[in-house]
């Protein structure tokens, strides 16, 4: 089997099968993310711990195969990490999407199933909405907040 056959794999399983998709009633943050020019939404909330970093991670929402994979893997990677390491990964998987240089240096590990999406550049805003969506979670601290992948 190929590589990129492997990774489209991946990416419909996460889509049929999301993983960390449902309400977390006692979230510090819910950020609602939309993409308008192809329809995909996503709830984020999250829960941070004494230190920042996060707790608990999960999202709900609807969308196109890349946006609800690229939720699913975020928020399998993401929980338990620091403010620092979300940070960290969360450039490095906009690097990963959007440009050559991102590569295996970085500590994505699953995430790398995303690099295709570079190939399709009207699909980076799928694959980064739920990553500006927890940006936005670390922005806000708590509450509600709502980001975009088009200027308002």
């Amino acid at each position: 089997m190929e590589i990129e056959e492997l990774y489209q794999e991946v990416i419909l399983d996460h889509s049929r099968r999301p993983r960390n998709f449902g309400e977390l009633p006692d979230a510090a943050v819910r950020v609602h993310g939309d993409n308008p020019a192809c329809g995909d939404e996503i709830h984020l909330a999250v829960k941070f711990d004494a230190g920042g970093g996060l707790e608990d991670i999960k999202f709900t929402g609807r969308g196109c195969a890349i946006s609800q994979a690229s939720a699913s893997l975020m928020t399998m990677k993401l929980k338990g990490k620091s403010r620092k390491e979300a940070v960290e990964m969360l450039h490095a998987f906009h690097d990963l999407v959007t440009n050559d240089a991102g590569d295996a240096s970085k500590p994505l590990g699953d995430l790398r199933v995303m690099k295709g999406v570079r190939n399709f550049p009207q699909r980076v805003k799928c694959a980064m909405l739920p990553w500006r969506a927890v940006e936005q979670a670390f922005e806000q601290g708590a509450g509600e907040a709502t980001v975009s992948t088009e200027p308002t």
